[in-house]
Parts: structure tokens; C-alpha cells; sequence
């Protein structure tokens, strides 16, 4: 299904009213993304896979000779109902209309240096939701979880996942944020924003979560991950506590919080040691050995 609620630019007809309130929306977003097109969906395979398909798609009609402007201009993209999203690792990521928020930001950046990207996306979300850090934090790559044990343990609220692709000696990031609105049926316990603020809507999410968003990707371009530390430590959920990995190189330590390039730091006896790679399971031990708190990456 295609049929959308499709705002693209000043010069074109106002949307019908919707839900979503779209126009509102893209008001708020404009002063710092002037040429942002925002489009909800019923329904998609992967909001994140759309809009690379789309980017192909851009760069075969263009047959060597440049693109258009607004083929590389920002573009929200939202799905009602996602039936074949994709997460961290090769997961499924599912969704239903109304339980579930899932959307994708695409857009150029310049900045050359990605690393940590995908941390300031969720710290993005968790500031959106919960400036204090009281209830929610952050699970080292890519994952938002309601805080609700101890020793780093909770369960999974949300997930991010960040693909990146050259167009025309561009640097396109499509950023794809899941998060779950209302509780959900699955083998293992998740959480929901609903237990939270149990009358929040998936367009209330939305709305609440991309001014934010918006602000923090710009600060990441000009500064880096590097100025954001400080703040992700408030609502790392591994600092401090056992963890056990997959990296063959360290298989369970000390978490010692996130350096300046986002690697995830591990205390293992009397060495320090860096996880870079997101393809890496990193969980808390205390959950491992039994817990049924804990949602899985």
C-alpha cells in the first residue's frame, strides 16, 4: 500500500489533514532542513530499504548526468506498518499501525568521520522522551531500553539502525529509528512507551522525537560524537556493570563506558580494551546468567 500523507516543499499544494499532522511537523523541521520532504506510508517492506532503493533508483534515471537536487534532499519517510524491517545483525524488526513507530531520515553528511553516529541517534530518542535520564537508557551500539533492574538490565524499548551509501561524491546516511508504542507479543519481554505515558500516540512520538533528532545530527556533523560523551554517560546502561561479548578478544569484562569515537570500553582484569564493531553482541552478565528481564540486542 502506498497511499500516503506526502508533504515536499513550501511551493506545493497543503496535504490533507491527517493524524500526523505533517504540515505542522515539517514547519518546526524546516529552519534547519529547509528542502525536507516528510511522506507517511500505510505500509512497507523497511523504511530504511525504501529510501536506498529509491536513491538507486535516482542514480539509474539519472544515466551519468547529475542529479537532481531533490533527489539527494532530506526525506522523512514513515510507516504505518512495517512488514519487513530490518535491525541490528540481520533481524526482523516488526510493527504494527498504531503500536509501533518506525521511520527513516535520509540526507546528506558532509562530515567525514561517522563513528559513533548510531549512539547519537539513540541519545537523540532518549533526550526526546526523557531529558533526566530517570527511566530510559542506552544499550551500547544501537538499542533504547526502559530501565527497570538492576546491573544494566531492562528491556528493549527501541532500536536504530544507520546505512550509509556514496551518490554523486555524497555521503547519504538513511537513519532508521523503531520504537515500540504499545506492548507487543513476543518471545521476549520488551517494553513500550505506553507504560511510560500510557495515552502517547505514534504521531505524538514522532513529533516529540525529530526536532531532537534533527538538533543532535547537526551538532554530531559539526563536533563529532566526541561532544556528546559526557551526556551518553547519564544514560549508559552497561557503565560500570559485568558484561559478557561475542568479540573472541574479549569475551566478558568491566564496562567502562563509551570513548570519543563511540567504542564501547571493557575493563578485563588488568587490560583495557576497545569494541569497535556493531556486529558485536554486547550484554549484561547479570542478565546472561538468568534473568527474565532481559531482552536480547
Amino acid at each position: 500500500m502506498m497511499s500516503s500523507y506526502h508533504l515536499l516543499s513550501s511551493s506545493d499544494e497543503l496535504p490533507p489533514p491527517s493524524p500526523w499532522n505533517v504540515q505542522a511537523l515539517w514547519e518546526v523541521l524546516r529552519p534547519n532542513l529547509p528542502d525536507l520532504s516528510i511522506e507517511v506510508v500505510d505500509q512497507v517492506d523497511s523504511t530504511n530499504q525504501t529510501l536506498v532503493q529509491r536513491l538507486h533508483g535516482a542514480v539509474r534515471n539519472a544515466q551519468g548526468r547529475d542529479l537532481r537536487a531533490q533527489d539527494l534532499s532530506p526525506s522523512l519517510l514513515v510507516a504505518q506498518r512495517q512488514i519487513a524491517g530490518r535491525g541490528r545483525l540481520g533481524r526482523n524488526w516488526m510493527s504494527r499501525h498504531g503500536a509501533s513507530l518506525t521511520f527513516s531520515l535520509q540526507l546528506a553528511l558532509e562530515r567525514s568521520d561517522w563513528s559513533g553516529l548510531s549512539l547519537a541517534v539513540g541519545l537523540a530518542v532518549a533526550r526526546a522522551f526523557d531529558p533526566t535520564a530517570q527511566r530510559l537508557g542506552l544499550k551500547w551500539p544501537n538499542d533504547l531500553w526502559i530501565k527497570d533492574g538492576p546491573d544494566g538490565q531492562g528491556r528493549k524499548l527501541g532500536g536504530i539502525l544507520i546505512e550509509g551509501l556514496g551518490v554523486s561524491g555524497r555521503r547519504m546516511a538513511i537513519i532508521g529509528v523503531g520504537l515500540n508504542i504499545l506492548p507487543l507479543r513476543m518471545a521476549e519481554p520488551v517494553a513500550s512507551l505506553s507504560e511510560l505515558w500510557p495515552d502517547l500516540t505514534a504521531p505524538q512520538a514522532l513529533h516529540r522525537v525529530m526536532p531532537e533528532l534533527v538538533r543532535t545530527i547537526h551538532m554530531f556533523e559539526a563536533q563529532g560524537f566526541a561532544a556528546m560523551v559526557d551526556d551518553f554517560a547519564r544514560y549508559d546502561l552497561l557503565r560500570g556493570h559485568p558484561v559478557v561479548t561475542t568479540d573472541a578478544q574479549c569475551p566478558q569484562g568491566i564496562a567502562e563506558g563509551v570513548a570519543a569515537d563511540g567504542a564501547l570500553c571493557v575493563r578485563q582484569g588488568d587490560q583495557h580494551m576497545r569494541i569497535v564493531s556493531g556486529e558485536v553482541s554486547v550484554r549484561p552478565a547479570a542478565a546472561v546468567a538468568g534473568s527474565t528481564s532481559f531482552h536480547a540486542d
